[in-house]
């Protein structure tokens, strides 16, 4: 570190050493020193709301104080830290309350498998399986869908621009239409159902349908629970498997544990990482009906399954979820969050704002363009909001899940602040 701009929002070191690839640090130019709850202090101490939450890692909020007295009695106690995918004291409190706390009250039947520390390696996981029990190999996904940056998730992901970094043809997948994409008059089940049984559509079976039950970074769709349904009923009727992807959507951010229990489905393999580590510490689970757990030994593996820390901080966080508290308090902060968003909406009609999503994963879609202002005057006020969608047209809101009423509320107001600028800003464009 440089003395002379260690405590200076100077970005000189990162624009001179790290890779052009970086990109939310262009969008929040400031070092960030400390954070508790949802405010984070850059190095100046200038204080942020955050209603970004690590991109949904943070569902917990920075530094939860139970998770930090966990950890740090782990490693005074000189806790293992890395231990591959060997048996471990922490994994085995990790498993067992998940079980006992997650699955058992939900009528689940899941094998755990560690496939690696991140979304994507989840979603690879699940997609190498799905193909090796049906011996098929294109899966179904759908527009604006994101499932990760690696070649098998960027292969059943959406977005053109994420796409393009490939470098190469991203093969064995199919792009269907998701949920109200063609219009609300149209069901896009029956549009999918009629490639599937026409034997000149040019569309092999596939070995799975992977979906996003709320696709947060393809513009904050939420899918209709009788679609959800529908698409299950499909898969069985076809014999292909069901992927749910709640890498984002998972761990109570859109109000239940996970995000396909509003519609009552049972996904064949369910996606999971981000928030799962509790404290924001690297951690995915692959969940597999234990019928289609065909994998041999080490036959999918990875050096960081055994990430002890996160296991500890994990099991923590579950506490959360062993009555039905948490996630009431969820559902009351999002109808709190839903009918501020439409009252602003309504406020400002001139900017042909409209509400999106559900629990606390929504947001206001703009005209193109508008999002992105909106993210940067909401930062200069102290507010971290990131945009979603492929062209960058929703503003989204996602603050940790604990965050209170109060902050919500002091959010929201520095995003009307921002509204209010920007109509300022097109009535004088109109008047010139």
């Amino acid at each position: 570190m440089e003395p002379s701009t260690s405590k200076r929002n100077d970005m000189q070191v990162f624009e001179r050493n790290e890779s052009e690839v970086r990109s939310y640090c262009r969008s929040f130019p400031a070092k960030f020193e400390k954070a508790s709850g949802y405010t984070m202090w850059d190095v100046e101490g200038k204080a942020y709301l955050d209603f970004f939450a690590g991109a949904g890692a943070l569902n917990y909020g920075h530094n939860p104080p139970e998770m930090k007295r966990k950890l740090m009695a782990y490693l005074a106690e000189d806790g293992i830290s890395h231990t591959l995918d060997m048996a471990s004291r922490a994994k085995e409190d990790f498993l067992s309350r998940f079980s006992r706390i997650i699955l058992k009250p939900r009528g689940l039947d899941y094998k755990v498998m560690f496939p690696g520390p991140t979304g994507t390696n989840s979603v690879e996981s699940a997609l190498k399986l799905a193909r090796k029990v049906t011996a098929r190999q294109t899966v179904m996904g759908f527009t604006n869908a994101f499932h990760g940056m690696t070649l098998g998730a960027l292969a059943v992901t959406g977005n053109k621009f994420k796409r393009g970094g490939a470098g190469v043809p991203l093969h064995h997948a199919v792009s269907m239409p998701y949920d109200g994409y063609l219009g609300s008059d149209i069901n896009t089940l029956d549009y999918i159902e009629s490639y599937l049984k026409d034997s000149g559509s040019g569309i092999s079976l596939p070995a799975a349908i992977i979906v996003e039950t709320l696709q947060g970074e393809g513009g904050i769709h939420v899918a209709s629970d009788q679609w959800l349904k529908g698409l299950a009923s499909i898969c069985k009727r076809y014999g292909m498997l069901l992927i749910v992807d709640d890498v984002q959507m998972g761990c109570g951010r859109t109000g239940p544990f996970f995000s396909f229990e509003r519609s009552g489905i049972v996904p064949d393999i369910v996606c999971l990482s981000k928030s799962i580590g509790g404290y924001g510490l690297p951690m995915a689970l692959t969940l597999i009906k234990p019928e289609l757990d065909k994998w041999k030994p080490g036959e999918h593996n990875g050096t960081f399954r055994g990430n002890n820390l996160a296991f500890v901080a994990a099991s923590e966080a579950l506490n959360y979820w062993q009555t039905g508290r948490f996630e009431e308090e969820i559902g009351e902060k999002a109808r709190f969050l839903s009918g501020e968003l439409e009252n602003m909406t309504r406020e400002f009609p001139g900017l042909n704002g409209e509400r999106r999503g559900l629990g606390l994963m929504q947001g206001i879609a703009f005209e193109p363009g508008m999002a992105d202002r909106i993210s940067r005057l909401a930062f200069e006020r102290g507010l971290i909001m990131e945009t979603s969608g492929t062209d960058s047209e929703v503003i989204k809101i996602m603050p940790p899940l604990t965050i209170d009423r109060e902050g919500l509320k002091r959010g929201l107001g520095l995003l009307e602040e921002c509204l209010v600028e920007l109509v300022d800003e097109k009535r004088a464009l109109l008047a010139h």
